[in-house]
């Protein structure tokens, strides 16, 4: 008996040193939730002293008796015990959050309760969501193309603004390699794959990214790059620059042209007045008796004088507009004359012409003599660089709304570079070319509200697109 008071004794000594020592909050209630004692940790939370605390029920302090209330007590009487969270308030107006765990007679009788202070964890949770909420808005809504990948390459995520440079939707491209899935480049120095693959060494980079991701019009990106900004998650930022790409060039081509005009105009006069002078004087030696001792240097002199001329003729084409007077045309024929015009040269360069058109109806509003200048300069350069022989393909497409004519060679093709700079003055891959044939070209064609797409590949050969409106132009 002794000892069985000395065990209850100790055990009484034990539960007193725990409900006074405990850092949780403890409180015993009656079963009509009358507070009997409460821990100095429970005061501490409650913001009361013992008295204060006697004179209240638990579910005073309990902030709203919703329906959540009502579930808990509804678990409690049930189950005689609960663990969870609520709002309490406190008698100087302060709110908590407080989780607390209930056991019915736990003690002599009464009911206890303990109560651990969770607010700060809960103005944490709030402060994360609200930031993770934050970060979700900006990430979706900034104006700059946003993917994010993992060490192996694999789209994480990826922003609106993003979705829609690439042309494709979020489910097409989360877990893709973004390797295999971007497009080559529209030069070596504008791809952005090596970049990416040199990620590792150099933490950063940037550059210019030009490709197609719908399989027609280019679309100039600036990007840049970092690697492993957090937890193996690195990050590439694109921008469209394709608009202010194209009026940079437009101004370039632009001040280029204002130059070549004003260079024509100064000098087309001066230089037409001694080759009138030089011309003349050669027909004279001509009908000497020097003629046959001399003639390959007539020859040479004429051929030479008469590209001088052929220079300054396209100098002035481009320096000013041409009053020139769209006529109802055949394409056909147009291509035809072209040919036929051609097939003399094509025989010496031992080229062979393919008419790839039928006789359906190919007449548009046009002018016959320019149309015909672009056709004989894309063929001319075809025939050129067929070194040893071969064949130029010419087709023409009636689309509802537009021609599509075709002009193809295999020949040795064009660099991604040189394709690049295809079409700006002086430039040429001809020793002798000035690269104004096809500035032309491209100048005429736009003047039909058309256009011209190169497509090169080296060692396989070229195709120009020709594209142009069916409809009369005013």
């Amino acid at each position: 008996m002794r000892n069985l008071e000395k065990r209850q004794h100790k055990d009484a000594a034990l539960f007193h040193d725990f409900f006074t020592e405990a850092l949780d909050g403890i409180v015993l209630w009656k079963e009509n939730g009358q507070i009997t004692k409460a821990n100095k940790a429970a005061l501490g939370i409650f913001e009361s002293t013992q008295e204060e605390m006697m004179q209240h029920k638990i579910s005073d302090y309990v902030y709203e008796k919703d329906k959540s209330y009502l579930h808990i007590m509804e678990n409690l009487c049930l189950k005689k015990s609960h663990r969870d969270e609520l709002m309490f308030l406190m008698p100087n107006g302060q709110k908590k959050l407080l989780e607390f765990t209930t056991k019915l007679h736990s003690v002599d009788g009464l009911h206890m309760s303990i109560f651990r202070n969770i607010t700060s964890r809960y103005k944490m949770e709030l402060e994360l969501l609200d930031s993770k909420s934050m970060f979700e808005t900006i990430f979706e809504e900034v104006f700059d193309g946003v993917i994010l990948w993992d060490k192996d390459y694999k789209i994480i995520d990826i922003n609106k603004a993003a979705l829609r440079l690439l042309s494709k939707d979020k489910e097409g491209l989360i877990g893709v390699n973004l390797l295999d899935y971007l497009p080559e480049g529209k030069t070596i120095g504008e791809e952005i794959k090596p970049k990416l693959l040199s990620l590792r060494n150099e933490g950063q980079n940037r550059g210019i990214y030009t490709a197609t991701f719908n399989g027609d019009d280019w679309t100039q990106l600036e990007f840049r790059n970092k690697y492993n900004i957090y937890s193996g998650c690195s990050i590439t930022t694109l921008r469209d620059i394709t608009e202010y790409a194209i009026l940079e060039e437009q101004i370039r081509k632009s001040s280029t042209l204002h130059v070549i005009g004003e260079l024509a105009a100064g000098i087309a006069h001066e230089i037409r007045n001694p080759m009138t002078a030089l011309k003349g004087f050669i027909q004279l030696l001509e009908s000497s008796n020097e003629t046959d001792k001399h003639a390959m240097y007539f020859t040479v002199i004429k051929s030479e004088l008469s590209r001088i001329e052929t220079i300054i003729n396209e100098f002035l084409l481009l320096s000013k507009p041409q009053n020139v007077r769209f006529v109802k045309a055949d394409l056909q024929q147009i291509m035809n004359e072209t040919l036929d015009l051609l097939n003399a040269q094509a025989v010496l360069f031992n080229v062979q012409f393919t008419r790839l058109y039928t006789n359906s109806n190919t007449e548009m509003f046009c002018e016959p003599n320019q149309l015909k200048k672009v056709f004989i300069n894309i063929v001319k350069n075809g025939m050129e660089v067929l070194e040893s022989g071969g064949e130029i393909k010419a087709s023409i497409n009636p689309m509802p709304d537009y021609f599509h004519i075709i002009i193809e060679d295999n020949g040795i093709g064009l660099s991604k570079e040189k394709l690049a700079k295809l079409g700006e003055p002086f430039y040429t891959t001809k020793e002798k070319g000035t690269g104004l044939g096809l500035m032309v070209s491209f100048k005429i064609i736009k003047e039909h509200e058309g256009k011209i797409e190169v497509e090169s590949e080296e060692g396989v050969g070229t195709k120009f697109h020709i594209y142009l409106p069916r409809k009369k132009i005013q």
